[in-house]
């Protein structure tokens, strides 16, 4: 347990404190001239000198708004990093920042000075001495000069100009106009931006719509009409997002960059900020959503023996995380902290917090996700067609498993040559004689409906598999038809279970369960439990030990699953999923999963 797990996390005080206590580990990790953090000695795409300084400006997502909202907590760390500022944009001096190039990451952490100098100038600006403002303006004009990736990049330097403006200091408003209008391309409808075409994820909410609503914020009197947009879109997509969150305040664990975990309520505070309520959501249930899941994640061992938050999710893991993963990058979670911007008597604080349920099923097509949850919104469970990434690390697993859990998160590959080292929870894997095994990664075509998922794709040359996945309460029912030119190997994986963990800490003893017959394969214990049973085409039932760390939740996991033999030809698969909050497994499928599975035969 985490020293910072028993802040009540309820009130403006409270929310400044968790801040405050999270940036106060950081300071003896400053540099001797204040412009980098030494958080660790992993390595990312760019190198250590570009690994601190970004370190350095992820903390200011949290310094600036408490600066804006007069948190008395802010003045001590903002000594120091003002020291840094000065010192990282001077080019005579040891810790300087450097000169930037194309596709540079020192691009992505100059979104948070634009966004500073919009609110608080004095501050971040014009409290400088006259030659730092003129190094400040140089360095960060750097942005305009240079080609980034056209995604939410672009927003990085939309805030930048936005910060100039706000000071009165010369901006590219042509690259401004530019870059706003491509990133309007990016939109798809019913509040969901896509990043690239057939990926949609968490970087809509915590990159496009927090940019554009610090953009409506600072920006509506000079362009209200594109204002109006952003804010109309967040209302949009706020009920749709909120579906994400189970009633422990867990977040859906999907997509990549999951290694910033409590940036999944920064979309919240960002609308608190702008203003924005939506159907459903007014300000407390707004400030419940952003909160509770605040609350669980400060209940999660993510902190080291030093109270630095490390690389990982549910705990310290490097085996998921990407290569734009720096010791410091996980900071970029203090964008929730934008609500402390507010005062004390705005009607966010204000509020009683609320809880919000969603609907039971909510199909979400922008998204290319069908949303379920349990009938009192003990979690949620997401299925998945039509998304698909690449660049990046394990990103099969983080966009293209069946489904996703907010109870059981999902796993990643660690080596494909064994079941136990694939971990393959919520996935069909597939293997020729003796080869590495296959999952899904990509598509032929896809359809989602209210009541079903559908898609087929093709694990290997000569293979090709139709899926349904059916939901059904707490079950679900998968079936799948598969054309092969050569005989095949079949595993067919649940959620992963915990094996040894007792409220939210690691113990020392295996607390789970697991059965295994000709027909199923289950597995319990206080965390959870998932059974999988056979209806057609399997072989037998196991209950796989993956390999440790795989699991984005729990460090070791229990994966029950069924295999197959299948010979040329087509063969077709059909089983019932279970996932259960409490230890409780069922002996056999429901009638109502079974006439589901029946008419898949």
């Amino acid at each position: 347990m985490n020293r910072f797990a028993d802040n009540p996390l309820r009130t403006r005080a409270d929310l400044a404190r968790l801040a405050a206590d999270m940036i106060s580990p950081l300071i003896p990790c400053l540099s001797g001239g204040k412009a980098r953090l030494h958080l660790g000695d992993t390595g990312a795409a760019y190198d250590a000198a570009v690994a601190g300084m970004e370190g350095f400006s992820r903390v200011l997502w949290a310094l600036t708004p408490m600066l804006a909202g007069k948190c008395p907590e802010a003045e001590a760390p903002w000594v120091l990093w003002r020291e840094g500022l000065i010192h990282g944009v001077d080019p005579g001096h040891r810790e300087y920042w450097g000169d930037i190039g194309p596709f540079d990451q020192r691009m992505v952490e100059m979104a948070v000075m634009g966004m500073a100098l919009c609110m608080i100038p004095e501050r971040f600006y014009f409290d400088l001495p006259e030659d730092a403002r003129r190094n400040l303006y140089r360095w960060l004009n750097q942005i305009n000069r240079y080609d980034m990736p056209q995604n939410n990049w672009l927003f990085f330097r939309v805030l930048v100009n936005c910060g100039f403006l706000s000071v009165g200091l010369p901006a590219d408003e042509a690259r401004l106009e530019d870059d706003l209008n491509n990133l309007e391309t990016h939109y798809c409808g019913d509040g969901w931006y896509y990043d690239k075409p057939a990926q949609r994820d968490y970087y809509t909410l915590w990159a496009f719509h927090y940019y554009g609503l610090i953009y409506a914020r600072f920006m509506s009197g000079r362009d209200p009409e594109r204002s109006a947009r952003f804010l109309d879109r967040a209302r949009q997509i706020a009920p749709r997002f909120a579906a994400w969150f189970d009633r422990e305040g867990r977040a859906l664990p999907y997509g990549r960059s999951l290694t910033y975990r409590f940036a999944q309520g920064a979309f919240f505070s960002a609308c608190a900020v702008a203003g924005v309520t939506a159907e459903g959501l007014g300000w407390g249930e707004i400030k419940h959503l952003m909160l509770e899941n605040l609350r669980w994640w400060m209940k999660q061992p993510i902190f080291d023996r030093d109270d630095i938050m490390t690389l990982g999710y549910g705990y310290p893991n490097l085996i998921f995380t990407e290569g734009y993963n720096a010791p410091g990058s996980p900071y970029w979670a203090m964008k929730v902290f934008a609500a402390l911007a507010l005062p004390e008597e705005h009607p966010f604080w204000r509020a009683e917090e609320a809880a919000y349920t969603p609907p039971r099923v909510l199909l979400d097509k922008q998204a290319r996700l069908l949303l379920t949850r349990d009938e009192d919104n003990s979690s949620v469970i997401a299925y998945t067609a039509g998304n698909h990434a690449y660049e990046h690390t394990h990103e099969d697993e983080k966009y293209e498993k069946f489904a996703y859990s907010t109870r059981f998160g999902f796993s990643v590959v660690k080596e494909a040559g064994t079941l136990k080292k694939g971990a393959f929870d919520s996935m069909l894997a597939l293997r020729g004689q003796r080869g590495l095994w296959h999952a899904r990664s990509g598509f032929e075509r896809f359809e989602l409906s209210e009541d079903e998922v559908s898609f087929t794709w093709r694990p290997m040359d000569g293979v090709e598999i139709d899926t349904r996945l059916i939901p059904c309460e707490n079950w679900h029912v998968r079936c799948h038809v598969i054309r092969t030119e050569r005989p095949l190997e079949a595993a067919e994986g649940g959620f992963a279970v915990c094996r040894d963990y007792e409220g939210c800490r690691p113990c020392d003893r295996v607390v789970s369960e697991t059965f295994a017959d000709a027909c199923k394969a289950a597995a319990r214990c206080e965390r959870g439990s998932c059974a999988i049973f056979a209806v057609a085409g399997y072989d037998r039932g196991e209950v796989i030990e993956a390999e440790a760390n795989t699991s984005l939740i729990w460090p070791r996991t229990l994966i029950p699953t069924l295999r197959a033999t299948i010979d040329p030809g087509e063969a077709r698969l059909v089983c019932a999923v279970c996932a259960s909050e409490d230890g409780r497994l069922p002996d056999r499928i429901p009638r109502e999963v079974m006439r589901l599975a029946e008419q898949c035969l």
